[in-house]
């Protein structure tokens, strides 16, 4: 008897770059696509999200959710965009935004600080927001998400996030220093997207490439791919696949 076919999650690294543009890559912006899911998902949406999204060729006004690691300008501050962009552009679809506790207030605080008045304008389309607090199982657009606490300043709660898609594990770290967390949100994934800011320099709340190696033994993922390097980091030859704007992979 045939085995049944197991679908593929689509992942296009829109942005994988740092807060600084280092080597001309955007921000933050992970596209994930999935046969059960009723709408494409962003994993993070910084600043310069919009146009990585064109960029690549993918339509901003298709995204159903974005689920948000932290609350840091480079991988949360694209929201206001996404959500005006949908509004100019007669968007009907609801959008959710899932991200740590704090996410409601920070985001109408980012809208009204760069648009005012922005965040009380009447849509044709619902923003809905989830709080995901560590600790916590949500479904969210069709994905079991299951958040852990990161080590990463951000005013919030930051996360890494376990994401079940259809019968795909995806864990992502976004930013943060080593914890257990990370071993434990990638066990067995399909593929654990982490952050590798340094080499080997000490930087504090973010993960290096030696701390990755350090506890290589404790990752179990079957597939790793780096992302959020530094100028030092795009200079070397990293044990795991690095991202680049426009990679698009599949699991």
């Amino acid at each position: 008897m045939l085995e049944p076919v197991r679908e593929k999650v689509t992942l296009t690294f829109a942005g994988c770059g740092d807060a600084f543009g280092s080597g001309g890559r955007f921000q933050a912006c992970i596209h994930l696509r999935h046969e059960a899911l009723a709408a494409p998902v962003l994993l993070d949406c910084g600043a310069t999200s919009l146009t990585a999204l064109r960029r690549a060729g993918l339509d901003p006004g298709q995204i159903g959710a974005v689920l948000v690691s932290h609350l840091h300008g480079d991988h949360f501050g694209g929201l206001p965009f996404l959500i005006l962009d949908g509004q100019f552009s007669r968007r009907t679809a609801p959008l959710t935004i899932a991200g740590p506790p704090g996410t409601r207030h920070r985001l109408t605080a980012a809208m009204e600080c760069m648009f005012p008045g922005s965040s009380q304008v009447g849509r044709r389309f619902e923003v809905r927001v989830v709080e995901l607090a560590p600790g916590q199982n949500t479904d969210v657009a069709g994905i079991r998400t299951q958040a852990f606490a990161a080590s990463h300043p951000s005013g919030a709660p930051a996360l890494v996030l376990r994401l079940k898609v259809g019968d795909k594990v995806i864990a992502y770290t976004g930013d943060t220093a080593w914890t257990p967390a990370i071993a434990e949100a990638s066990r067995h994934a399909d593929l654990l997207i982490a952050e590798a800011y340094y080499w080997d320099k000490a930087v504090p709340h973010h993960l290096r490439h030696a701390d990755l190696a350090e506890h290589d033994h404790e990752l179990t993922a079957r597939r790793i791919i780096l992302t959020h390097m530094s100028p030092d980091m795009l200079t070397r030859q990293p044990a795991h696949q690095p991202a680049r704007d426009g990679l698009s992979i599949t699991v």
